[in-house]
């Protein structure tokens, strides 16, 4: 708290660091205090007195990230900033240390992108018509993760029939946007598996 405090001699509204630089020294320093030793105590943050004390640090961090008002809420400014919540931040940075230093729970980590790195849609999709599909194909993908398990499920339809319906088991440590994302990929697999099978008829 001393050091966030510290930041206005340089964060001011009109003249201060830029963003960025105050993004690196969020990182740098500010994350890596509230981080040390998070594995050994991640679960602690089920009780909302310990998630709350660590917003607030995050919250007065990202206020001056962003030059907002203080009444600004603390979701609001993680969308502003383009920062990770803290408590989403700590389970990453636990689950990653558990992956990388216990054999016993194997597994792999996708290691987050500055959201301002991500390829844009309209660059990395290039659309084109095409005469040579004479069949409709609806898609419709759905997940689940309960004690039960974590899953996915695909139902495609060709002109209205049921022609379709896959289903895949995902390890238990996949979020629900994991799955989804995996069942819209193998849904778009399968669909650019039968157009090329039609152009090779």
């Amino acid at each position: 708290m001393k050091f966030i405090h510290a930041l206005p001699k340089s964060a001011k509204v009109n003249w201060s660091l830029r963003h960025d630089v105050l993004r690196i020294i969020y990182s740098g320093a500010i994350l890596s205090i509230l981080s040390y030793g998070a594995p050994v105590w991640i679960e602690r943050l089920q009780w909302n007195s310990n998630a709350l004390k660590l917003k607030q640090i995050q919250r007065l961090s990202n206020i001056k990230i962003a030059k907002a008002y203080r009444t600004t809420s603390h979701e609001a400014l993680c969308v502003l900033t383009g920062i990770t919540p803290i408590t989403t931040e700590l389970e990453n940075l636990a689950q990653m240390y558990h992956i990388t230093h216990r054999k016993e729970q194997e597994g792999t980590y996708d290691a987050p992108k500055y959201y301002r790195k991500w390829p844009h849609p309209a660059e990395a999709i290039e659309l084109k018509d095409s005469d040579d599909m004479n069949y409709m194909i609806e898609i419709y993908t759905g997940s689940s993760k309960s004690e039960k398990g974590v899953g996915s499920g695909i139902a495609i339809f060709i002109d209205r029939s049921l022609t379709f319906q896959l289903r895949y088991k995902l390890a238990e440590k996949c979020s629900n946007n994991q799955v989804e994302q995996l069942a819209i990929v193998k849904a778009l697999g399968k669909v650019r598996d039968l157009h090329q099978l039609q152009r090779n008829q």
